[in-house]
């Protein structure tokens, strides 16, 4: 079973668009662990219906959180306890794309960070980056932080506008495969993610 663990090196990156195509793209099974904030929907929601996948295919939340916020304070304000217990990567028959909840170094409980959660999985991640201003610090500072918890980086892909530059020192700096870059989609239905993701994105 092939599984890619979808993170960011920030909040609002695109990476449930980019786990959307990802999935679609490779006919996977899609799970969001830990979902924090569900007005007026979920990633889950967005994924089913970008991705193109059968709904059998969307697998249900661990956590489902109302408050949208870092997952240890919105399980707080929930009056939930997150148990490392309950967030076993889900048995699927093919591919599995699960997506983080913000960055690296989010808290998903007082004493589990997300990257903590990656490393006890083991499995290989793909880290989406801005292409902007900022965009060098935070993807080789995640970059980084990956690789000291012995994380495999099955590669970055940059989201958003053409910025050859950044787009060319991060790989090089960081020595990661760039599978490429997907643009920001206006509109954006599955449709037109099919589409870009073909014609942008090298699958892992």
């Amino acid at each position: 079973m092939s599984i890619f663990i979808v993170t960011g090196t920030d909040t609002d990156i695109g990476k449930t668009v980019f786990a959307a195509g990802l999935a679609g793209a490779l006919g996977a099974h899609y799970w969001k662990p830990v979902q924090a904030g569900v007005d007026p929907e979920g990633d889950k929601e967005r994924v089913a219906a970008l991705s193109g996948l059968p709904a059998s295919h969307i697998l249900p939340e661990a956590y489902r959180l109302t408050t949208p916020a870092s997952p240890h304070l919105a399980a707080r304000i929930d009056g939930v306890e997150i148990d490392l217990g309950r967030l076993a990567l889900p048995p699927v028959d093919g591919p599995l794309v699960v997506e983080g909840a913000g960055g690296l170094m989010v808290p998903v409980s007082e004493s589990l960070l997300m990257i903590d959660l990656f490393a006890h999985w083991g499995e290989a991640v793909i880290l989406c980056a801005r292409t902007g201003l900022g965009t060098i610090n935070h993807s080789l500072l995640s970059i980084e932080a990956l690789r000291a918890r012995n994380i495999p980086i099955a590669g970055m892909v940059f989201i958003g506008e053409p910025h050859q530059e950044n787009e060319r020192i991060i790989p090089l700096l960081g020595k990661v495969r760039c599978l490429g870059r997907l643009p920001k989609l206006d509109p954006l239905d599955a449709q037109t993610l099919r589409t870009a993701f073909a014609a942008a994105i090298a699958l892992p």
